[in-house]
């Protein structure tokens, strides 16, 4: 019943004429007719056709349509596209991330930050434009240059732009994770990369606590002698202690106050801006270097044509600065919006936290979680009742596929007149293989389309695409924002293996999907995680969209159990406080599940735990719960939020055989 979900309902909201004519991606394709003569390029499927039919065409058009700027000639657009990975995008231009995203540079509000704690801040474009000038100088002072890696162990607040920024703009590398994580997963992170400076704050809230930074940094110093400065954010106000930190400096002392002009340095279209990092809950996590050509382009095709983004709008999603939707957010000042950051718990002092935030700066794009969507409806929240959101319209979701029932959540106690755009893809490729249109129909449970000038296909076990089956999501075609590579893989053979070991030439992305009738995208879950019961795949995320509309159930996690030589589905379950696991209940959960799936679905055991681990970026990690139900060694736990967790699962006297 769930394959065919997305078939078989009606739109829950679709564009008026206004806003299609108003949108961008409207102006777009009128200017694709116009440099082409093609006049059939009219609708979403015809512009989607012609971006994969002509690579080389589309992606030199969204470059002149989003004012990149570059030096050098834009042709060829694309060598050895028959190569994958191995194509190489624009190789005769040069060109400078940061002198993108600093085009602007007059009085509009650039930043707006909040915290947990009712700071303030506001930053011009200007102020902006100065700041990184300061701080680029600095950095050049201190010895950086072109390749050198710059860390980033901070909050998601101003300075972590500033410095992200900077370090773009003289040709270093910028790597940040968020300061929840733990001395081995900095160290697991950082230590691979060699930064020649470290940023960190001297401390960051999260749900009415504050949490100290500066006893980790001592010990992440201790094992990671490249580091040569530190320097240390006064975030919390309070009088700074930098005994112990070698080469450290508040930020005020090592920018100065004195004004430096910037100088953007004229780099290739590949050189590399961004090393970013895979989960690592199955071992030490992969380096993932992205090139600055490739995650600009991709991103402002994604912000302009897709989010519909425009100067006038505030942009906002809750991240941290260890998760990819944080260097996606940074990228809408390419395009001159206002960024919204905030640093703290979304849930403090209760579910309200961030539509209070939406109201009060006026925020147009939002942007989250699946799973806080999910637990602000648990809360009873009803923003609909309780805030205006008058200038919101539009909410992106991501981190695990959007339940059909949170669609339904957000039309009824959101905002009616909204578009709701879930949006899929990953660090791996800093971007989406699918997410939202300004031009198409929102369907319950779907991403609305796949994203332009990336031709992703579902494969089936041969690897043929196929429609209206679930498979394997694929990319069948090189795209700008594929990694430049993997830091210190000699050869490549780790980044092949990762993505190119199942279909040769075809970059297979791990996520169990289906691709329906009217060219939307459903997502059942990681391919990893599938469930294989009697030889039958199913996606965990099919469990979970039945087991938590069971009013007590918080979250649940699901996986295998090798069990008779077959597997069998397993599924745990947090309840509200208060509330037990009893027979009465897991029927109740097992009829839910079977009415609106297959008997296959139903698990073999319910279990009730009182914690679910997740990894840092808030991702329910079934792996690891798997690893540790088999008694096998979950290889890093310092990539998990609540490594604990994991001992609720550990020696289960009701998964021993009988």
């Amino acid at each position: 019943m769930s394959t065919n979900l997305g078939l078989i309902n009606r739109p829950v909201w679709e564009p008026g004429i206004e806003r299609i004519e108003r949108a961008n991606l409207s102006r777009f394709m009128r200017f694709v007719r116009e440099s082409t003569g093609n006049d059939d390029i009219r609708r979403h499927t015809s512009l989607y056709d012609f971006s994969i039919r002509h690579p080389e065409r589309f992606w030199s058009l969204v470059w002149e349509f989003c004012g990149i700027r570059a030096h050098g000639d834009h042709e060829p657009v694309l060598v050895d596209r028959d190569r994958m990975p191995g194509a190489r995008w624009f190789p005769n231009v040069t060109l400078n991330f940061a002198q993108n995203l600093l085009r602007y540079k007059d009085d509009r509000c650039a930043i707006v930050a909040r915290n947990e704690w009712g700071n303030e801040r506001e930053i011009s474009y200007a102020q902006l434009h100065a700041d990184v000038g300061q701080l680029a100088h600095a950095l050049k002072s201190a010895g950086v240059g072109v390749g050198d890696r710059v860390a980033g162990f901070l909050p998601n607040i101003p300075e972590a732009v500033i410095a992200m920024l900077a370090t773009a703009s003289i040709g270093a590398i910028w790597s940040s994770c968020s300061p929840d994580f733990g001395i081995r997963g900095v160290v697991d992170r950082f230590g691979q990369i060699a930064p020649k400076v470290l940023f960190t704050a001297d401390t960051y809230g999260y749900g009415g606590k504050r949490f100290g930074c500066l006893d980790r940094v001592r010990e992440v110093l201790d094992d990671i002698p490249s580091i040569e400065r530190v320097v240390v954010i006064p975030y919390s106000g309070e009088p700074l202690t930098l005994d112990g930190l070698r080469g450290a400096v508040t930020w005020p002392d090592f920018v100065g106050s004195d004004t430096h002009a910037l100088d953007f340095a004229a780099l290739p279209f590949d050189h590399p801006l961004y090393i970013m990092y895979s989960s690592g809950t199955t071992g030490a996590p992969k380096c993932i270097v992205h090139g600055a050509g490739g995650t600009l382009i991709q991103h402002l095709k994604e912000l302009v044509l897709h989010t519909d983004l425009k100067r006038e709008d505030r942009l906002f999603y809750y991240t941290t600065c260890g998760w990819m939707m944080w260097n996606w957010l940074v990228s809408g000042l390419a395009v001159g919006a206002t960024l919204v950051l905030y640093d703290g718990s979304p849930s403090y002092p209760d579910g309200n936290a961030l539509w209070n935030l939406a109201d009060e700066v006026g925020i147009s794009v939002f942007g989250t979680s699946a799973k806080w969507i999910s637990a602000i409806e648990k809360a009873g929240v009803k923003p609909r009742e309780t805030h205006k959101l008058q200038n919101l319209r539009t909410i992106l979701s991501t981190g695990s596929p959007l339940a059909p029932e949170s669609f339904d959540y957000v039309y009824r106690d959101i905002k009616e007149r909204v578009l709701l755009a879930s949006i899929s893809g990953g660090t791996d490729i800093v971007s989406c293989f699918a997410l939202g249109s300004p031009l198409l129909p929102v369907y319950r449970g779907e991403l609305q389309c796949r994203g332009l000038g990336l031709k992703v296909e579902i494969l089936d076990d041969d690897g043929k695409p196929v429609r209206g089956e679930k498979g394997e999501l694929a990319c069948m075609a090189p795209f700008p924002s594929m990694p430049v590579g993997f830091w210190n893989d000699p050869g490549d053979e780790k980044y092949r293996a990762a993505y190119f070991s199942r279909v040769p030439g075809v970059w297979c992305h791990g996520d169990h999907a289906l691709l329906t009738e009217h060219d939307g995208i459903i997502i059942y879950g990681r391919s990893d995680a599938t469930l294989n019961p009697g030889g039958v795949r199913i996606g965990t995320a099919e469990i979970y969209r039945q087991v938590e509309q069971v009013p007590e159930v918080l979250e649940s996690v699901a996986v295998g159990q090798q069990w008779d030589e077959d597997e069998r589905v397993i599924l745990f379950v947090r309840l509200r406080d208060g509330v037990q696991l009893d027979d009465a209940l897991r029927d109740r959960i097992a009829r839910q599940i079977r009415v609106n799936t297959t008997p296959r679905h139903v698990p073999a055991k319910i279990l009730q735990v009182a914690d679910i681990p997740r990894t840092i970026s808030g991702k329910i990690t079934e792996i690891a719960v798997r690893e540790t139900i088999h008694g096998r060694a979950v290889k890093n736990t310092d990539a998990l939020a609540n490594p604990q967790a994991l001992e609720l699962f550990r020696d289960l006297s009701e998964l021993d055989p009988q």
